[in-house]
């Protein structure tokens, strides 16, 4: 990070949410449908944006129909 970090605010709401500033999604690249990451440790609390992970695939666990036979027959469904 720059010697001169900047600083920007959000507010928190009654239902714990808050809008991340403009800065913010511009420097993580956050676009809609990204997944945050909070990354806790000594230091305090550091906002990461999280890679796509097979795990938030809802269809990953049938790899029992991922066949090609499988893509070929349902190709037109």
């Amino acid at each position: 990070m720059s010697a001169n970090p900047k600083t920007v605010y959000s507010k928190v709401s009654v239902k714990s949410q808050t809008v991340l500033p403009q800065a913010v999604r511009e420097r993580l690249r956050i676009k809609p449908g990204d997944r945050l990451r909070y990354v806790l440790d000594d230091k305090g609390v550091r906002l990461e944006r999280s890679a796509p992970n097979e795990e938030d695939d809802p269809f990953a666990t049938f790899t029992e129909w991922a066949s090609e036979a499988d893509d070929e027959a349902y190709a037109d469904l």
